[in-house]
């Protein structure tokens, strides 16, 4: 009968070592206070016993795992498939491969404790750096490297990209004004998110610089998605004087204005103009039009900031600028009856 040799662990490291199990776990996470000479000690350990149950311990002479992380909130919405394609190229190009992680739900846990928990299983022990899809945490201890896609917080302590959600918002109202439009409903993005801040800024500047008065009515909560979209639509358009364009703060939320005028029987966009924000796929085969903040590309130069952070190359920027673009289809016509 052939015996099945029991694994090395960790307590029997740092006993062959003469150390502490916690001294072995701080080497295997690359933590920088543990003397030289023991660490050599631990490493020499490692290679004899042949210690290897996790990526940690596989990549601790070079330091190097030559694996990046990806923290996304729910890889199934339309949002996050866009910024991961970007990813995917950016990773096809490199030497690196990648590690996805996500709770599945972006309601789940997105908290920044519950970030902040991530970074600390996935840096530096297991990856070499992490891109963190729309991160809330404003600030990580980490002795690896991070870069955020579209972060919750405007002025991150961490590199980031973000879109021009501001100029966005207002090059989308800007038009909707000149088709005519006066009553020019919005459903809002979740609250506590930056760029949600941002294009609602856009919505009230544009108003504003068209000499026009806000309407409170007109402008509702929201929550990024589509049932959200659908909800915050019918109460606009059941008003007893309704919008006759609504700007959703993204293309989930339009979509849900889509199921509301059909339910309502409102034609768009011979009766309702209607735009969305982000241009995901979903988008161009409405017809709806959309600001584009070319989240591909925002993950592509993401992942490009990582690289070069892990190989300690010196940033251009800290936060890239993604400018965005107004792409016009056929969700939005001029009001009848104006010039």
């Amino acid at each position: 009968m052939t015996m099945k040799r029991r694994s090395v662990t960790i307590q029997d490291v740092a006993q062959a070592a003469g150390v502490s199990v916690s001294t072995v776990s701080r080497v295997l996470n690359a933590k920088v206070d543990v003397a030289s000479d023991t660490q050599e000690r631990i490493l020499a350990v490692i290679d004899e016993l042949g210690y290897t149950s996790n990526l940690a311990a596989r990549s601790m002479r070079s330091r190097k795992k030559n694996l990046i992380g990806l923290v996304v909130p729910d890889i199934g919405f339309p949002y996050s498939i866009e910024i991961m394609k970007g990813v995917n190229r950016a990773i096809a190009e490199s030497t690196f491969d990648l590690l996805v992680y996500t709770t599945g739900d972006i309601h789940k846990n997105g908290t920044a404790l519950h970030e902040q928990h991530y970074v600390s299983l996935l840096n530096n022990s297991i990856t070499d750096g992490l891109i963190i899809v729309a991160s809330a945490a404003a600030d990580f201890i980490t002795d690896a490297p991070i870069v955020s896609v579209d972060p919750h917080v405007v002025n991150p302590n961490y590199p980031s990209v973000q879109g021009t959600n501001y100029q966005g918002a207002l090059d989308a109202m800007n038009y909707l004004l000149s088709l005519g439009h006066r009553r020019i409903g919005f459903i809002c993005g979740r609250p506590e998110i930056g760029s949600a801040i941002r294009r609602l800024e856009g919505y009230q500047a544009a108003l504003k610089n068209a000499g026009m008065d806000l309407d409170e009515t007109l402008i509702t909560l929201g929550d990024f998605s589509a049932k959200g979209g659908y909800k915050y639509a019918t109460q606009l358009l059941t008003l007893d004087n309704p919008p006759t364009a609504i700007f959703a703060a993204n293309d989930q939320s339009a979509i849900g204005v889509y199921q509301a005028a059909d339910e309502l029987g409102v034609q768009i966009p011979n009766e309702l103009s209607v735009v969305g924000f982000d241009n995901i796929s979903e988008a161009k085969y409405l017809g709806l039009t959309t600001v584009d903040q070319f989240l591909a590309d925002m993950g592509h130069i993401a992942i490009l900031m990582l690289i070069k952070l892990i190989n300690n190359e010196p940033l251009e920027e800290q936060i890239h600028k993604m400018p965005t673009k107004l792409v016009e289809r056929s969700s939005c016509q001029t009001l009848t009856g104006t010039v």
